[in-house]
């Protein structure tokens, strides 16, 4: 076990590919860069609570063209020193050479950073924008994958979509660029957040149909605000069902008991996940972690997360 913020030596973290391989379930939290002091000091207040909790891993995302690249090589280095928590950092495509491309992942290994999440990105123009590749640049993030294991020794993730990626011609297409992905070497995939379990259920046979057998982790983001959760949805594609906004209705205006009952239909949603064999949880945090800390608590007794 490596020491924490506390001071000492810092030992090597346990692979990836071991904590996801060895049979037990990964809980992890996804959080971004912070845009300023005040949002520094709320993202290292949730991390240090996490520590505590002793998660598998925490993400750092990667903003659009490259845009948090910087902070996210800093944040991602810096957590690594400061705690004892693995880490993984994104990496996308957007707005960026192969040469540039090349220099990040050289940042990241010379930071110490092993693990990264392989993305081509969203169009620089958004959802429903057509996709444009730099002229020297990626088109998928199956090039990505490849770029990144030839570079160094990294243990690689991908994103999947439980409900289809929003310019996909099918879930079935979906599932074979999935495989695409393993044979490319990716390890494991994280989804996109969802609300229903079966969705999860059918990519994981869609997946395993096309030959996918790496590890596909549920994404998991508890609402704690309609309107917020709402607008997410309609940004990434993902469905925001009717069935979950109608238990929200007559109280959508108190923020308190929005809380609540998002925590409730979280925990609803992993119970049914782990029960059914998910590898995983992966929470989505907006850099707060109280509610995902709630869920996950909620679900510490389940038999499935009893190293925790």
């Amino acid at each position: 076990m490596a020491f924490g913020r506390r001071g000492g030596a810092v030992d090597r973290r346990p692979s990836l590919t071991r904590l996801l391989g060895d049979g037990s379930r990964s809980v992890s939290f996804e959080f971004f860069p912070p845009k300023d002091s005040d949002a520094e000091d709320l993202l290292w207040g949730a991390l240090f609570q996490l520590e505590e909790l002793d998660p598998s891993f925490v993400s750092i995302t990667y903003g659009a063209g490259g845009t948090t690249r910087d902070r996210t090589v800093d944040i991602t280095s810096s957590i690594q020193r400061r705690t004892s928590l693995t880490t993984i950092a994104h990496l996308t495509c957007v707005g960026s050479s192969r040469a540039d491309l090349l220099d990040v992942i050289d940042e990241y290994s010379a930071a110490g950073i092993e693990n990264v999440l392989a993305l081509r990105g969203d169009p620089a123009g958004g959802l429903g924008t057509a996709w444009v590749r730099h002229p020297d640049g990626l088109d998928h993030a199956v090039e990505l994958v490849e770029l990144l294991r030839k570079r160094g020794e990294f243990c690689v993730g991908v994103a999947a979509f439980p409900e289809g990626h929003p310019e996909s011609t099918s879930l079935d297409h979906d599932a074979r660029v999935l495989a695409d992905k393993q044979r490319a070497g990716a390890e494991f995939a994280i989804t996109q957040f969802f609300f229903r379990s079966a969705d999860w259920f059918r990519l994981r046979d869609r997946a395993a149909a096309a030959g996918c057998d790496m590890p596909i982790i549920p994404g998991i983001m508890p609402v704690t605000s309609v309107a917020q959760i709402e607008r997410f949805a309609k940004l990434s594609g993902a469905e925001f069902p009717p069935e979950v906004a109608e238990r929200f209705a007559g109280i959508t205006d108190d923020p308190v008991a929005v809380r609540k009952l998002g925590v409730e239909i979280a925990t609803e949603l992993c119970t049914e996940l782990l029960d059914g064999g998910a590898p995983g949880l992966h929470f989505y945090t907006l850099n707060r972690s109280t509610a995902t800390r709630e869920v996950f608590r909620n679900l510490m007794s389940h038999p499935s997360l009893t190293r925790h």
